[in-house]
């Protein structure tokens, strides 16, 4: 009896021209939802352009993120909900690039008007998400020394 070779997502892609598979983690939230969400992973045609969600190959793990910065060799990406910029990511290293996601039945294309806006906005907010994500736990112990404060006199 033959055993069979489990296949990495680089030879399905390069056989079939995409996969299809379920996604984890949770660095794509909120578009992208742990163990809930199907991504549709197609072969890459030239070079990758700014809002483009590869899929890339890191030491032994397949990681789905946004391209943030297209450099002239190489790329500045990072997760939807992730404040960590990663460099260096070449197109040697990128496997697919997301074409279609799969959220309760409903099916979303890249090139989507929808997405496109989504997309766009997401990534200009960065700012004000980084800067929140740090200054709330700070602001939250000024309320409560203030608060202290006023009822203290």
């Amino acid at each position: 009896m033959s055993q069979s070779k489990a296949q990495t997502f680089e030879e399905v892609i390069n056989k079939r021209g995409s996969i299809v598979y379920r996604t984890s983690g949770v660095s794509m939230l909120p578009m992208l939802k742990e163990n809930r969400d199907l991504v549709f992973i197609v072969k890459p045609t030239g070079r990758l352009k700014k809002y483009d969600v590869p899929l890339y190959k890191r030491g032994d793990k397949y990681i789905l993120h946004r391209i943030i910065k297209v450099r002239e060799n190489d790329y500045v990406i990072r997760g939807d909900n992730t404040y960590q910029k990663e460099y260096g990511i070449c197109d040697s290293d990128i496997v697919g690039v997301l074409n279609t996601f799969v959220r309760n039945g409903k099916e979303y294309s890249v090139n989507d008007i929808k997405y496109k806006i989504y997309s766009r906005i997401w990534c200009a907010l960065y700012p004000i998400r980084y800067a929140r994500r740090f200054w709330r736990p700070t602001l939250g112990k000024l309320k409560a020394r203030l608060l202290k404060s006023i009822r203290g006199k």
